[in-house]
């Protein structure tokens, strides 16, 4: 358990970040990429890097990171700076100036915690041209496993937010609206997290990051020096409201081609969905949701691959076009 102790401010000081941090995002993303379940709502992300993303780029971006981001309780703060939140370039530039002293130390925690291989130990001696070497092969990875799907990422981030914050009100409806991932318990937020600790704000505030390719449990900052941090994974379900809203325009039309029933369930597909997602987004039974979804399949609007015990839907190129989506 985390522990976040607020104090005088902090509660006006506290903000959720409008955008990824690309470099937190390219942390998780090497865990998405290798873990057994990545969850239905990734397959669509996954599948595409894995059928067309370089493949050499791929697999030394995952290797890299396995080694300096490793799953466990600990990975070096220098890899995620606070610059983060200005963009790639400003993180990079970031991680190729950090200090000797800081890198050493660092790397000396991730060796007592997993010991590194040697290839490390210039960068954790602050070698220049080590360090370049490795902030031009984030950029690579970035280009290939992040980048091509901002558009996908922005969307569901923004929902997220304008979710998280519409329904809050205020901070401390923002905070009480992180449940279960957090319990807001004046003056402190507790967050589930992977060990024991304690942050005190001492009025820095709090900034609260959404990730797209975050799971499970949130994440902050190893050094409690470092601008007060958590990054938490997004509600993917909330895209889909969004994705039927701004296809309502539509809706009418559409549904004068397939009928109402089966408008709703494409647009309701949003990024993609289970058929038990679909009943429950629809107020349907499963048995009908999948009748209606057999005969969008068999129209070309919508493909369906079974995932385990259950069966993810995903709009076709021409169901978003019908929808107006494209």
């Amino acid at each position: 358990m985390l522990r976040i102790h607020f104090s005088a401010g902090d509660l006006e000081r506290t903000q959720v970040a409008e955008r990824v941090d690309p470099l937190w995002e390219m942390v998780f993303s090497w865990l998405r990429l290798t873990e057994l379940d990545s969850g239905l709502m990734l397959q669509p992300w996954l599948r595409d890097v894995r059928r067309n993303g370089d493949r050499q780029v791929i697999r030394s971006g995952v290797r890299m990171l396995s080694v300096l981001a490793p799953l466990g309780p600990y990975f070096p703060d220098f890899l995620t700076p606070p610059e983060g939140a200005l963009g790639l370039p400003s993180a990079l530039e970031a991680i190729r100036s950090t200090p000797r002293e800081r890198l050493r130390d660092e790397f000396k925690r991730l060796d007592d915690v997993r010991p590194t291989p040697e290839w490390t130990r210039p960068l954790a001696g602050g070698d220049g041209a080590a360090l370049l070497e490795l902030t031009e092969a984030m950029a690579r990875y970035h280009a290939v496993v992040i980048e091509p799907y901002g558009s996908v990422i922005e969307e569901a981030v923004e929902t997220d937010r304008l979710h998280r914050i519409g329904v809050a009100g205020c901070v401390e409806g923002l905070l009480r609206g992180m449940w279960p991932l957090m319990n807001w318990r004046p003056p402190v937020l507790e967050v589930q997290y992977a060990y024991d600790r304690d942050l005190h704000l001492n009025g820095r505030g709090l900034r609260l990051v959404p990730s797209y390719f975050c799971r499970r449990t949130p994440v902050a900052f190893a050094d409690p020096v470092l601008p007060p941090t958590v990054v938490y994974p997004l509600h993917h379900d909330w895209t889909w409201e969004r994705q039927l809203a701004s296809g309502r325009r539509q809706q009418g039309a559409l549904a004068a081609l397939l009928g109402t029933t089966r408008s709703a369930v494409l647009a309701a597909v949003g990024a993609g969905a289970t058929t038990t997602e679909l009943a429950a987004r629809l107020g349907a039974s499963p048995s009908s949701v999948s009748r209606h979804t057999t005969v969008l399949r068999e129209a070309g609007l919508l493909t369906t691959e079974r995932q385990g015990l259950s069966v993810l839907h995903q709009r076709t190129s021409l169901g978003s076009a019908l929808l107006g989506n494209n």
